[in-house]
């Protein structure tokens, strides 16, 4: 496996070593030990998600201020552009936003730090996400910001309006949101 920092360095990229051959393919799509041995981050999850998602389905920019979640993220159909938002105040990256591709094809995944918002489009037809959580989902804690706030100007690789739930089309702005210490 190859970990990639990304510009907010905490949030990270990882490529598996995937071994193919005529019969098609195998990786490892997560190894505990090497997870930590790689990140130095413990690989403690405790919940799996899956989604499946339409062409412009715009998902987020969801955190959770209490019980905050660090996710693994990756795609085993289609491809969506995943965009991670750093939510700690004392953090010299406050506000600012890294994404990248993820695909069934590229088979790369993210890691979203706790105190992150995350959220992705799916730039495919369709497209199906899975994601590890360090935390479990606490709904009462769950917050959103707006996809498309100015402050935060992210580069939404869509033409035209999103699909959104109703919840993300209430997000709050940056300057609105409830933040990290």
């Amino acid at each position: 496996m190859k970990v990639t920092p990304t510009a907010i360095p905490e949030v990270l990229l990882l490529d598996p070593q995937v071994f193919g051959d005529d019969r098609g393919f195998f990786f490892e799509s997560f190894n505990a030990r090497k997870f930590e041995a790689l990140t130095g981050i413990p690989g403690n999850f405790v919940q799996d998600n899956h989604s499946k998602s339409a062409k412009n389905v715009l998902r987020g920019l969801h955190y959770q201020i209490r019980q905050p979640q660090g996710k693994l993220v990756r795609v085993v159909a289609g491809s969506i552009y995943d965009v991670v938002v750093d939510m700690r105040r004392s953090s010299p990256f406050f506000g600012r936003w890294v994404g990248a591709e993820l695909s069934a094809e590229n088979r790369r995944q993210m890691w979203v730090p706790p105190g992150f918002a995350h959220g992705f489009v799916v730039t495919s037809t369709s497209a199906e996400c899975l994601y590890k959580t360090t935390d479990y989902w606490a709904p009462e804690h769950e917050r959103a910001l707006l996809w498309n706030d100015p402050a935060l100007a992210i580069d939404w690789p869509i033409s035209g309006a999103p699909m959104l739930s109703s919840k993300d089309s209430m997000g709050k702005l940056l300057a609105d949101a409830e933040a990290f210490p």
